[in-house]
Order: structure tokens, then sequence, then C-alpha cells
């Protein structure tokens, strides 16, 4: 793990690991993709990606960029300002659930000991869902914001995770099978409200809706291209 800023880093901080893909245009979000074609693919996943790197800019702790391979170490570098402590991972081969078990394991060799990981898909995530984690992680040993599709939003754990290669990854038993496989190894879950991510073509349009009176800088311009995608698509049940 290499480390981009010459602060010192408190092991016994809370760190957020943003796990990320490089946005380019074939590269994930295939589902949307299908709906509205991989240009505007890419420019959710862009949208996305900025929201993301908008709460690591304002986490109180220690930053981990994980980007989906040694390729894209350099890409990682230049997503926050150096003035900000943050370390890039990248994650190794496999299924999530292998390339996770991998990223924490090394980030625990470290030293860091509370972790608290996101994707770039959910940019429903505010500062009172971030402090309801930190507050329910000081009394679990995981903490899970579950996902309005059954998957998660944001997973936290002071402890290993347990082995995750064969969850149900992509699927709308994501989220209980890995509550019942964190409780399974003994350990305790604190499970918060649910929040919405971002998968499909209704999830973007429901961003107009739920992103309305955001005035986060990255979510207004997510909403304004959800809005944008809406007014194209002449969808009329999308109040604007």
């Amino acid at each position: 793990m290499n480390n981009n800023s010459s602060s010192v880093i408190m092991m016994d901080e809370m760190a957020l690991v943003l796990v990320c893909k490089r946005p380019a245009l074939g590269v994930g979000k295939q589902r949307l993709a299908v709906s509205l074609g991989m240009k505007r693919a890419q420019q959710i996943a862009q949208a996305l990606l900025a929201c993301a790197l908008e709460d690591a800019k304002n986490w109180n702790g220690p930053v981990v960029i994980a980007p989906a391979s040694e390729e894209d170490y350099d890409w990682a570098t230049t997503l926050l300002p150096s003035s900000i402590t943050v370390w890039i991972q990248p994650q190794t081969i496999g299924n999530l659930g292998q390339r996770l078990n991998e990223l924490d394991s090394r980030l625990r060799y470290e030293g860091l000991k509370q972790l608290v990981y996101i994707g770039s898909d959910a940019p429903i995530l505010a500062h009172t869902d971030y402090a309801a984690c930190r507050a329910a992680l000081q009394h679990h040993d995981t903490v899970l914001i579950p996902a309005k599709d059954g998957g998660v939003a944001l997973m936290a754990s002071c402890s290993p995770w347990p082995v995750l290669t064969d969850l149900p990854w992509s699927t709308d038993q994501l989220g209980a099978t890995l509550m019942g496989c964190c409780r399974g190894a003994g350990q305790s879950v604190a499970v918060l409200e649910q929040r919405s991510d971002v998968d499909e073509l209704e999830d973007c349009l429901e961003l107009v809706t739920l992103l309305q009176h955001d005035a986060r800088p990255a979510r207004r311009q997510l909403h304004a291209l959800a809005r944008a995608i809406a007014y194209t698509l002449k969808i009329h049940h999308v109040q604007f």
C-alpha cells in the first residue's frame, strides 16, 4: 500500500475504503448500458464516482482508494487532493467476495482496524448515514446499510470479514446472506436504514426525485444528468 500524503495515519482511526472501477466505455454499469448506450452509462459512472469522491473529501479520517487493478494505480492517485491522507490499494483478481477479503486482509495487515467500505453506486448516502455508521461501529463488530434492491450500500467492520467468496453478489439476496454470514461467524451486526443504489434505468430516473434538494455539488451534477436522461427518454412519470 502506498500513501500519496505525508500525513501520519493513526491506525485506530476509522478509514473509508472506496472500492471502484475506472469509468470507461463498456466497463461497468452494463445494465444501464443496455438501456441507455455505453456513452450515457459511462457518464453516469463518472458522475456516481464523483459523488463517492465527494464523500471521501469530507471524510474525517484516512481514505483508501481501491481501484479495480494495478493498471489504474496512477489514475487513482489523481482522484483526491494531495492535502487528504489517501492510501492506494489496488484490488486483486477473483470475484467481488475474494477481492474484498484480500483487500481487507491487506489493510488490516497494515494496521488499520475500523474499515468502512463503499462503492460508487450509492449517491444517496449522506453525512447522517456515515455518522450513524461511526456510532454503531462503537458497539458492534459489523455495520451494514442495506440497498433497496437487496444488496448493500455500505459495509463496515472492526473485525476481519468472514469468507465472502460464495455470497450471491449482484443479486437481491446479497444483503440478507451477508448479514447471516457475519452473524454465523460470531460477529454482532447492526443494520441501519435502507438506501437506494444505482444499477438499473429506473434507479437512475429515481435520482431526479431523491436528489432534488441535495445541495452537494457532485449530487447536483448527477441530478442534472438524471433529469436530462429522463427528458431525452420522455419519461412522463418523473417529477421535474
